[in-house]
């Protein structure tokens, strides 16, 4: 006899997600979200939050089903779109009462991945990350894709998918959703340390009892070595490692810069369990100059359970 069946925030992941509220960001982020669908075999699933703006109720129904009406309008706009672009595709729409992240945040309980717009309706000119793309990748432990406005033109020196690297188990889970991409993708990893040795800090100068050059060789051959053994396990996928003597945000977004996507852990090297998202993280998601991933410890791409993304073979154990 069967039990009862599981609750659906313990489904196996079945669909990406993806946020959308007819921006510019979130057109950009629908061809994303159907690109990453098609390669995982998976659903496609527009999701769009509506909710009553105002302080006040309203003074009946109609008003409140007007809201309603026009979230639903959006939700089909974008199942529309999404079908143009990918005739086969399975697409379906989800259309939650209540904020944008509240709703998305509900809706990410069975998605592999999450993808969004990096502002949406809302905010203000020149706002590069809204509230919603800082938001959901921080409470979420689904991997989150944050698709700018805008981008640069495509690098033609080889860099495709750029991994930031600290040494954090969210970094190394990040150059393994790098190495997962690269491969459904045919393209190459390139893996970014950013080293800012005690003796670049402000301050008093080098911590005590630390030689920068003996530290820095040490961090060097930590970051080669995690970028190996993720090598050997993505044999297909060409991948090399820029150990840079830069601050991480600095090297990151000026070797992202028209690349396809950079991937970076949720929070790094230094950060406190009760930190959201690291200072790394956050600047990325304001300053890089293409789409970003953001990816926890706990999220792995080995619970993909179809497409090329599911045939990439796990890391070995550290």
């Amino acid at each position: 006899m069967n039990g009862p069946a599981a609750p659906p925030d313990h489904a196996p992941p079945d669909h990406v997600l993806l946020g959308y509220d007819a921006s510019q960001s979130s057109e950009r982020a629908l061809g994303w979200a159907v690109r990453e669908a098609e390669l995982r075999g998976l659903a496609l699933v527009v999701c769009h939050a509506w909710y009553w703006p105002y302080p006040f109720r309203p003074h009946d129904d109609r008003a409140l089903e007007s809201v309603r009406a026009m979230g639903a309008a959006i939700v089909e706009e974008g199942i529309a779109m999404a079908r143009e672009v990918a005739a086969e595709l399975d697409v379906r729409g989800r259309l939650v009462r209540g904020t944008a992240p509240a709703a998305l945040l509900t809706a990410a309980g069975t998605a592999e991945l999450v993808v969004l717009g990096a502002r949406g309706t809302g905010g203000f000119d020149g706002l590069r990350a809204g509230s919603t793309a800082i938001h959901v990748p921080a409470h979420t432990d689904r991997p989150v894709v944050v698709v700018p406005p805008a981008s640069f033109p495509p690098r033609d020196d080889g860099i495709g998918i750029v991994a930031g690297v600290d040494g954090s188990p969210a970094s190394e889970a990040a150059l393994e959703f790098a190495f997962a991409e690269a491969r459904a993708r045919d393209l190459a990893v390139t893996a970014v340390c950013g080293w800012w040795g005690p003796d670049a800090r402000p301050g008093p100068g080098r911590a005590p009892f630390t030689d920068p050059e003996t530290a820095g060789d040490r961090v060097r051959a930590l970051f080669e070595s995690t970028v190996a053994r993720h090598r050997a396990a993505h044999p297909a996928v060409a991948a090399e490692t820029r150990f840079v003597t830069r601050r991480p945000h600095q090297a990151l977004a000026d070797i992202a810069r028209g690349a396809t996507l950079l991937a970076v852990g949720d929070r790094g090297c230094g950060s406190s369990p009760q930190t959201l998202l690291g200072a790394v993280t956050r600047t990325m998601l304001h300053e890089a100059p293409c789409p970003v991933a953001i990816v926890h410890e706990s999220s792995t791409t080995s619970t993909t359970r179809h497409g090329p993304l599911s045939r990439a073979p796990a890391p070995p154990p550290r």
